[in-house]
């Protein structure tokens, strides 16, 4: 059978899943809807936290973003998982036990402010949007290749999949779909690198495979570096980052990891704190099993990639490559006239999108010639998982499962995000402050014409993506670091932190990373490019701003919070509460 008949088989049992489990688990009460009704055991919660986190940034684009970046791009690695043990010691079991809904609801009540929750609900609906932007986008990229559709109709497609299981279950309905979706996506993404890892190394695990040695007896990675060095790139064991920007990129996408409100809604779905903590075990359990697998895929896809296109006459190019030119996706432009492709360091463009429209003397696809690099080749860093299985010449049917595991990662956690977006509006805005009164039923369908908005919104940044995926991603983090992340941790440790100095200290946060992404990122403010790295602020990359943004959070906190008066007894009595561990409390009264 073909590719898309595969793809069809695949992607309509995985979503018939999908749907069926969202009718099965449809929420009867705000309390299912919100938090699935604090009753998940901790390895189903795991697994869904799992697909939760694993976006299409980590499915699709992180071994894309490695494959490009090589040894650089092990900040993701690191940051991300990094994020995960910093979450289940200092987050998780103390925000379960605080038990409320959802992390605005924690800083409106720790906060003893509306004001705080308003601003709360702002941070959450800035990074849950910048984040689901680019989860759309990867779904777009899906379905566009392997449903032969255009993309932003492809994103359209994944908007009405995501609303039928978001809108009739909320939590709960999208906890068990993302147990699926785990299932799928894992799947998925390690049967190509059981194969690939076969096919060139002879190992059969990947990890093992990426440090082995191909047929002729050189090193896989030794043999890449040379390949690299051949065309003019940096080794690829070789790092170009300051070591400043490494740790600031890192160190920002660990405490962006804990201040995820997506990420952080999940622990409270279980029953006890205990059952939190072994939530977070299990899941950071589950995410090592596809994030130890990345970088080995990377290495694959980038040796692949570089042997069967790079001064290969077009006329002689393999079928996938053509394949993929079709979504404008990669393309090649004959610059020397040759008609073979040349790969080598520097932009194939001339710093705008592709064009792709007429075909050139030779068939390129890529018809732009202003751009003064000898490199003629474009490649969306996107396509490297969703290509790889076709450059490698594995069977149909394992091209159209990395298809299906594509679209279970991207849905899976644009649910998530959606659901954060959605309860922020009906339980923080309508229920705590505009409607106190308002009904359960009323609440429910608050939320739920909520989630149809989020949809709509996150459709729009799907179709007129900011960039990348990943690039998207790694940028929600910061955010996420610049304004939560303070918030909470000072919340639960410091008795001393005051509504003043968190509102005073997330204002400045989000303020400062949102003005550095949008004049370093996208060019808005005072220019219309983007500023070269070299303006940078301290030679951090906007990655890696949200460590500078953080750390500027956390003083003016601290120091607003000492020159104001102290918290309520009774909110500091809180504090000290959800530090005791359950049990401890007779113990520590003698």
């Amino acid at each position: 059978m073909s590719v898309q008949v595969w793809t069809w088989i695949l992607v309509g049992i995985t979503f018939s899943l999908y749907f069926g489990i969202a009718i099965w688990a449809r929420a009867g009460s705000t309390k299912e809807f919100y938090v699935a009704g604090g009753g998940v055991s901790p390895l189903a919660n795991g697994m869904a936290t799992a697909a939760d986190w694993m976006s299409a940034a980590s499915f699709i684009s992180m071994a894309g973003l490695i494959s490009f970046m090589g040894y650089d791009g092990s900040v993701f690695l690191m940051g991300w998982t990094g994020g995960y043990v910093l979450l289940a010691l200092l987050l998780a079991p103390y925000l379960r036990k605080f038990g409320k809904f959802t992390v605005p609801d924690f800083i409106g009540d720790r906060y003893y402010s509306n004001t705080a929750r308003t601003v709360a609900v702002i941070c959450a609906l800035i990074v849950s949007f910048t984040y689901v932007a680019g989860q759309m986008r990867g779904v777009g990229i899906v379905f566009s290749q392997f449903l032969q559709v255009d993309i932003n109709l492809g994103v359209i497609i994944g908007m009405a999949v995501v609303l039928v299981f978001a809108f009739l279950g909320g939590m709960k309905g999208i906890t068990y779909t993302q147990v699926a979706q785990y299932c799928v996506l894992i799947f998925a993404f390690m049967v190509p690198a059981f194969f690939i890892s076969m096919q060139m190394t002879g190992n059969i695990i990947p990890q093992i495979g990426m440090g082995g040695t191909v047929e002729d007896g050189t090193f896989l990675l030794e043999k890449l570096d040379a390949l690299h060095t051949q065309l003019g790139f940096n080794e690829y064991t070789s790092g170009s980052k300051s070591t400043w920007d490494v740790f600031a990129i890192t160190l920002a996408l660990m405490v962006g990891t804990a201040g995820l409100p997506h990420v952080i809604v999940r622990f409270f779905t279980v029953p006890k704190v205990k059952d939190a903590r072994k939530s977070a075990g299990l899941a950071l359990l589950f995410i090592a099993i596809l994030y130890t697998t990345a970088p080995a895929i990377a290495v694959f896809a980038r040796t692949n990639l570089i042997e069967t296109v790079s001064n290969t006459e077009y006329k002689e190019v393999p079928e996938w490559f053509k394949n993929w030119e079709n979504t404008g996706l990669i393309a090649w432009s004959d610059k020397n006239g040759d008609g073979k492709i040349q790969y080598v360091n520097g932009s194939a463009t001339d710093g705008k999108p592709a064009y792709i429209g007429q075909r050139g003397q030779y068939g390129e696809r890529l018809v732009s010639n202003a751009n003064d690099s000898a490199n003629e080749l474009y490649v969306d860093r996107d396509i490297m998982v969703l290509a790889n299985p076709e450059i490698a010449n594995l069977p149909n049917w394992v091209i159209a499962l990395v298809a299906a595991g594509g679209l279970a990662a991207a849905l899976s956690t644009a649910a998530g995000l959606l659901l954060v977006i959605s309860t922020s509006i009906s339980h923080d805005l309508i229920k705590k402050q505009i409607k106190p009164n308002i009904s359960e039923k009323g609440e429910l369908w608050a939320a739920r014409i909520s989630i149809l908005f989020a949809i709509i919104v996150a459709g729009l940044f799907g179709i007129y993506p900011p960039g990348f995926v990943a690039a998207v991603v790694a940028l929600a983090f910061g955010l996420a670091a610049a304004s939560f992340f303070p918030a909470i941790i000072l919340g639960i440790f410091d008795k001393r932190m005051n509504r003043q100095g968190a509102v005073s200290g997330m204002i400045v946060g989000i303020t400062l990373m949102l003005f550095y992404m949008i004049r370093y990122k996208t060019g808005l403010i005072g220019v219309m490019e983007a500023r070269p790295a070299s303006e940078w602020w301290f030679g951090t990359s906007p990655e890696g701003f949200g460590t500078i943004a953080m750390i500027v959070n956390v003083v003016i906190s601290l120091v607003v919070s000492r020159m104001t008066s102290a918290p309520p007894q009774e909110v500091q009595e809180i504090v000290e509460h959800i530090r005791i561990p359950s049990g401890a409390g007779e113990a520590s009264s003698h």
